[in-house]
């Protein structure tokens, strides 16, 4: 009887093979998600539509996020009000506390909070609802039946943050400066009709005239369309890409608002360069 063959000693990959699988691993997963945006947008105008699902998405992202959005608007504004109201004070500049209010929130802080609020309460719960058709096979069931999972479950998703979120933004741009206009004529003493004309002054005008383009409101409808994509494709990217059972539902839904919530960030940066180097101050 021939004596079997030595057995070969597995090798540990070193150091440097292990960056490039794992550099080759992220380049892929960057790949697939401009992969799953690019087919979830360009299935936006392609039949069917199934409205009824784009309905029932804006009803979840947009009606059932006007809570949140309402509370942090308003505490926000009048939270800016009072801490900007100090340091006015200091050079007698409080009748432009409406100004400095309005330009936070519709430019800034509207945008960026509302992105953040949607991003941990909508973007989580399709994380967890997507994943969960995955891990129980259900999207699976969809291609069997000949329906592309991606213009069914993802489609509506991301058109239906498209339309929400910049509509949630300028109700907390409102809630917002509305909030400030509380806290400016009770404890600054500033009066209303004061406060709401230099808010008008620092969306409409430049000082001396009426301007052409509204770039306060141009930025403020730009970012938060911006961010609604981001939200609705980093949540179906991980939702559909679970994997584990039930631990890897949370898992993506950590990952969805960690993810959601870095990208908010950064691209607000490059979009505040954009938008300031192209509409000016």
């Amino acid at each position: 009887m021939p004596a079997a063959a030595p057995a070969v000693p597995s090798r540990t990959p070193s150091h440097w093979e292990r960056f490039v699988a794992a550099s080759k691993s992220r380049v892929r997963n960057v790949q697939d998600y401009f992969a799953l945006a690019g087919r979830g947008l360009g299935f936006i105008f392609v039949r069917p539509f199934y409205g009824q699902d784009w309905v029932q998405q804006m009803d979840e992202i947009g009606v059932k996020s006007l809570g949140i959005v309402l509370l942090t608007g308003f505490f926000t504004g009048m939270v800016l009000a009072l801490q900007s109201s100090v340091q006015l004070q200091t050079f007698g500049a409080t009748m432009y506390i409406g100004r400095l209010v309005s330009a936070s929130m519709i430019r800034e802080l509207g945008p960026v909070l509302a992105g953040l609020m949607v991003a941990g309460r909508v973007g989580s719960g399709i994380a967890a609802q997507l994943g969960s058709m995955r891990v129980t096979e259900q999207i699976d069931a969809l291609n069997t039946l000949g329906t592309d999972p991606i213009k069914k479950l993802v489609t509506p998703r991301v058109l239906a943050a498209l339309v929400m979120l910049p509509v949630l933004t300028i109700i907390n741009d409102f809630i917002g400066i509305l909030g400030g206009n509380l806290i400016s004529s009770a404890m600054v003493g500033v009066p209303t009709s004061l406060y709401w004309r230099t808010v008008w002054d620092q969306i409409a005008n430049d000082g001396f005239t009426l301007r052409v383009i509204p770039i306060d409101f141009v930025q403020g409808i730009t970012k938060p369309f911006v961010f609604g994509g981001i939200i609705s494709i980093t949540a179906c990217y991980f939702g559909l890409n679970t994997t584990g059972g039930t631990e890897g539902v949370g898992q993506s839904t950590t990952r969805t608002v960690v993810v959601s919530s870095i990208l908010i960030l950064i691209i607000d940066y490059f979009l505040t360069q954009i938008l300031l180097s192209v509409l000016g101050p």
